[in-house]
């Protein structure tokens, strides 16, 4: 068993099925407890919720990393605490039947990092489905339902009722022919099962019994569990990190959403930029006081991190590579004046239409003449302004953010810009998307970053691709006169 690439070994395996059966409706099987959710966090809350009912304080000081039993082994967990034989099984007692508790189900759980992108990540590929299939009791479907669909409301992950295969007698009764049973009954609704991830080994037993074709790959989900590890299939595998970066790869990004380089200011980083799969590159412009010549500079030319004037790119010529090779620029004008001018001379000599040129500029530094400027020059181009400091307003006071929102579009504004970091970015981009808006997530800074914002599914990302994964090697666009450094090994 491979323990550190077992979502690589899962990317590879559904290339496979994908490519044997273009047409068929493929679905993944989650199991819940212990695989999506950490069942350290139920263990937790129903311990503190006791000492809370009853007065106590045994578990005041309980840390989430000292809970290293199964939730149904509790009372083992109690024994590291003193209590007398009779309080240990008075409080077992309680935890076993506040475990499941609706007010438990809902509102005591929390998911393992990175497993709800896993799980946006296939719902998002074409007639790709994510099920689950769980030993939890019928009893408590539409708790399960609503619980995992407000853990999965941020990352845009929504479970429905048809998906979900649960015990028809008590939870825990006869798990591992539940869980064969689920597969099977995927199965005759029309679906090829090409994978089921569940941390308890006897489960995924059960599940290679109803496989005699063995294509549904057993993922062990190496958290806590209760059934013997030597119950694992030979050819099971095993991991504790749902990484999205081992799983998505570039072919598999959304087509609709436009990616953006960040930064090409620099004869390296225009050099990556042009030999990458990335269709647009942000130059940022400001005129050189000296020379009076359009420069690519991020900071400003008299701030703390000088640089010689024949290390700057001049923007006619960044713009002769680029249009040359085929790509689009975006434009983030650091300067209004003759920066507005000077630039559009500069797209029109080097050839560029509409399709290939975006505008980026703080709406106070352009003002709404800069930009009427460039709107009569590309009518049909992308007109976007960085929106940071309103999104507390549209976000806690929505009909007046929208207001002023509708001011920017009426001044010819077509798409406004974010920073990556945000509190609430899903809620954020999806408010924006109702009203209408187009949106540009950036200053997004890795690979793992840039793949949770295309979940988010925004109209564009701008990043400095400083992918290594990805064989991109993007420097930045120099702010403070930093860098993306990159060490080469053999």
């Amino acid at each position: 068993m491979d323990p550190v690439n077992w979502m690589e070994r899962l990317a590879s395996h559904y290339e496979v099925i994908r490519s044997q059966s273009p047409e068929e409706k493929l679905i993944i099987l989650f199991d819940i407890d212990g695989t999506i959710l950490d069942t350290r966090y139920l263990v937790l809350t129903v311990l503190q919720a006791y000492d809370s009912a009853h007065g106590t304080s045994y578990f005041r000081n309980l840390r989430i990393t000292e809970i290293t039993t199964h939730e149904d082994n509790v009372r083992e967990l109690l024994a590291r605490f003193g209590l007398p034989a009779a309080d240990l099984e008075g409080i077992a007692a309680w935890c076993e039947r506040a475990y499941w508790s609706p007010d438990a189900v809902l509102w005591a759980h929390r998911p393992f990092s990175g497993v709800m992108e896993v799980m946006r990540w296939f719902q998002m590929q074409p007639d790709t489905f994510v099920g689950l299939n769980t030993g939890r009791s019928e009893a408590i479907r539409e708790e399960t339902l609503d619980c995992l669909n407000e853990l999965g409301r941020e990352y845009k992950v929504r479970f429905t009722s048809d998906l979900l295969h649960m015990n028809p007698g008590p939870r825990d009764r006869n798990v591992p022919q539940v869980k064969a049973a689920g597969t099977l009954q995927f199965q005759r609704a029309g679906y090829r099962v090409f994978a089921a991830v569940d941390n308890e080994p006897a489960n995924l037993a059960a599940i290679a019994g109803v496989d005699p074709s063995r294509e549904i790959m057993l993922l062990h989900a190496d958290t806590i569990f209760e059934s013997q590890r030597k119950a694992l299939p030979p050819r099971s595998v095993s991991g504790d990190v749902y990484d999205l970066t081992q799983l998505a790869q570039e072919t598999d990004l959304p087509r609709h959403v436009q990616l953006v380089w960040h930064g090409i200011n620099d004869a390296s980083n225009l050099s990556q930029f042009l030999a990458s799969n990335v269709a647009w590159g942000e130059a940022d412009v400001r005129l050189h006081p000296a020379s009076e010549q359009l420069v690519l500079r991020h900071d400003p030319l008299n701030g703390a991190h000088p640089c010689r004037q024949e290390d700057l790119l001049l923007l006619e010529d960044v713009l002769e590579s680029v249009g040359a090779s085929g790509k689009s620029i975006k434009l983030d004008l650091k300067e209004g004046g003759p920066v507005v001018h000077e630039s559009l001379a500069a797209l029109r000599a080097a050839g560029f239409d509409d399709s290939r040129v975006w505008f980026n500029a703080n709406f106070h530094v352009l003002g709404k003449e800069g930009f009427a400027v460039l709107q009569d020059a590309y009518p049909s181009a992308i007109f976007q302004v960085p929106i940071d400091a309103m999104v507390p307003i549209l976000l806690s006071r929505p009909e007046e953010g929208l207001e002023c929102l509708e001011e920017l579009r009426s001044r010819g504004i077509n798409r406004v810009s974010v920073k990556w970091n945000r509190p609430q970015m899903s809620r954020l981009v999806d408010q924006l998307n109702a009203w209408g808006f187009e949106t540009n997530v950036y200053n997004v800074p890795d690979l793992k970053a840039f793949l949770k914002t295309a979940l988010l599914q925004p109209r564009s990302i701008t990043s400095d691709f400083n992918f290594p994964q990805w064989h991109y090697f993007g420097r930045g666009s120099g702010q403070e006169g930093k860098y993306h450094e990159y060490a080469i090994t053999t």
